[in-house]
């Protein structure tokens, strides 16, 4: 159903790209690029492809665990209003866990690489989020009660709302800075200043970054400096997906001991043996919408 929903969606990205790509064209001849558009849309394609695969494989456990549903919730306005916010907020866990445990930065580091922020750069995900855990951040609204097939269109939705904030077309938003995730918003989570780093994980509502204390606010004397700090110098989709992996693979076998070795793969990022003395692995990271 996910992919069903982001296809349809599709035109719309589509048409919206092309649009920002003619607004910027003489304005800011760079922040387009052929080469960057198209590994974005190559790693979209890739990553769709496997999250189909991985719905159909995993679709099955979460019904086992909608079967030990703490509550039944009729389909009303109000049970799918609650699904949305509460998918919404394991979405941040699941987010700021993408930043700050490396296995998961491995998957989430492709959609930080690019060092221009534009719609298209919604479209950079990886084929590896099925392997590192996505789908099990979202297995607990089946076990309090959520009908599986309502979760993972939610998700498509949230996802799909989230390509919208993929700009700098659109500058901060009044009152509505404080509710949803704005495009000023994700411009700081998606920034290498080291004030931005690790910062800003929205996924639709703003109030968890504000209530756990990770929000920050755009500022104009500091404008957004785009990427991550250990830049990858490629638009081969399969260099973009799969450079942590392997820098992980290496830092693993370089690991003296288990606690080491799990360091390496469950510790923040900035503590791997590639990111160590580097200016801040954090977020922009190497060393992470």
């Amino acid at each position: 159903m996910e992919k069903w929903i982001l296809l349809g969606m599709a035109p719309v990205f589509l048409g919206l790209i092309a649009l920002e790509a003619w607004y910027w064209h003489r304005r800011r001849p760079g922040l387009y690029t052929w080469a960057d558009t198209l590994s974005n849309a190559a790693l979209a394609l890739m990553h769709q492809a496997a999250d189909a695969v991985a719905w159909s494989l995993v679709i099955g456990l979460y019904y086992l665990v909608y079967r030990h549903r703490l509550f039944h919730f009729e389909a009303s306005v109000a049970s799918v209003a609650a699904l949305v916010v509460a998918q919404d907020f394991f979405y941040y866990w699941f987010h700021r866990a993408s930043h700050r445990i490396r296995w998961l930065w491995a998957s989430h580091v492709t959609h930080h690489s690019s060092e221009r922020l534009n719609l298209s750069t919604a479209f950079r995900q990886s084929l590896t989020y099925p392997i590192s855990g996505m789908w099990l951040f979202w297995l607990p609204l089946a076990w309090l009660g959520f009908e599986p097939t309502h979760i993972v269109a939610v998700v498509a939705i949230n996802l799909g709302f989230q390509f919208f904030v993929h700009t700098q077309a659109i500058g901060r938003l009044g009152w509505l800075e404080a509710v949803i995730n704005t495009p000023s918003t994700h411009r700081v989570h998606h920034a290498r200043n080291p004030q931005y780093i690790d910062r800003n994980y929205a996924g639709v509502l703003v109030i968890w970054d504000r209530l756990f204390g990770t929000y920050v606010a755009e500022d104009p004397a500091a404008p957004c400096v785009y990427g991550i700090v250990d830049p990858v110098h490629s638009h081969n989709p399969l260099v973009l997906t799969f450079h942590e992996w392997a820098a992980m693979a290496r830092d693993l076998v370089r690991a003296r001991g288990l606690r080491a070795a799990l360091g390496q793969v469950f510790g923040p990022p900035e503590g791997a043996f590639s990111h160590v003395g580097r200016p801040s692995a954090r977020a922009g990271h190497e060393g992470p919408c």
